[in-house]
């Protein structure tokens, strides 16, 4: 059976929940609502980007405080969420769109990307590029929350990452392939999925996703940030309001500009 190369998050898509089912959205957001409360006068609305199949935007609705919009550049999982949205009744909208091309044009007090998704961009141009699509949507006050994930936290995730499988729900099995090269440090995670017959004798299709990330230290991050007019007004390590650090696997920053939109 040939096998081919799809684009990141679209066969991944069906069976994303499951491949995360061992990550607490909700400590996640109450992490997130913690620290925009801490930072923001008076929080309403999010924007989310690279939102995925929703599970942080839901968890974030069922606190009743914000007006949600969430947006990724796969179709595939957007659907998905907006089907988990129908079936809660959530009253958060979901819209496809990159993060590189935002286009929407109303002021948020909050735009939130979480689960190293910056990781994705390989440059810090494109870094700064996003940077400055988020700018043009800030208003007084209003805050940029996104985290990224670091070398030490690649060297450690190797372990329990690289050679992952498991069977989903309605006939799926996957296998994950994970290794980091500490020199270009580049993170790469190969998925092969397969759709399996009701008795699991047989793989009806099989398909593979390639997915890589850029891993970046607090102090490049920092260096990053420092090309633009952006104030960085927290940096928190993991799920703790405690400054970040050189070794920290998982850093949450908070910035802010100085001028209004």
């Amino acid at each position: 059976m040939s096998e081919q190369h799809y684009p990141e998050y679209s066969k991944l898509a069906p069976i994303y929940d499951q491949v995360m089912e061992d990550v607490s959205y909700e400590v996640w957001a109450d992490f997130i609502d913690e620290v925009v409360q801490v930072h923001h006068p008076d929080p309403l609305s999010i924007l989310e980007l690279a939102c995925g199949t929703g599970s942080l935007a839901l968890s974030l609705d069922e606190l009743g405080c914000y007006d949600i919009t969430a947006t990724d550049k796969s179709p595939e999982m957007i659907k998905i969420a907006r089907k988990k949205c129908a079936e809660t009744g959530c009253g958060v909208e979901f819209m496809v769109m990159d993060f590189l091309d935002i286009r929407i044009e109303q002021p948020v007090d909050v735009v939130l990307s979480t689960f190293d998704s910056i990781n994705y961009l390989h440059r810090s141009r494109d870094i700064i590029r996003l940077l400055e699509q988020v700018r043009s949507l800030l208003q007084p006050h209003s805050l940029f929350v996104f985290d990224f994930t670091t070398p030490k936290n690649s060297i450690k995730s190797i372990k329990f990452l690289n050679n992952e499988e498991g069977y989903t729900d309605d006939n799926y099995r996957f296998r994950r392939k994970s290794h980091y090269d500490p020199e270009e440090r580049i993170h790469v995670n190969e998925f092969t999925i397969e759709k399996l017959d009701d008795d699991h004798h047989s793989v009806l299709e099989r398909f593979q996703e390639k997915h890589e990330q850029k891993i970046y230290t607090l102090e490049e991050m920092v260096d990053i940030i420092a090309q633009t007019d952006y104030t960085i007004v927290a940096k928190y390590d993991g799920f703790d309001r405690k400054d970040a650090n050189r070794n920290s696997l998982r850093i949450t920053m908070v910035l802010r500009c100085p001028e209004t939109r």
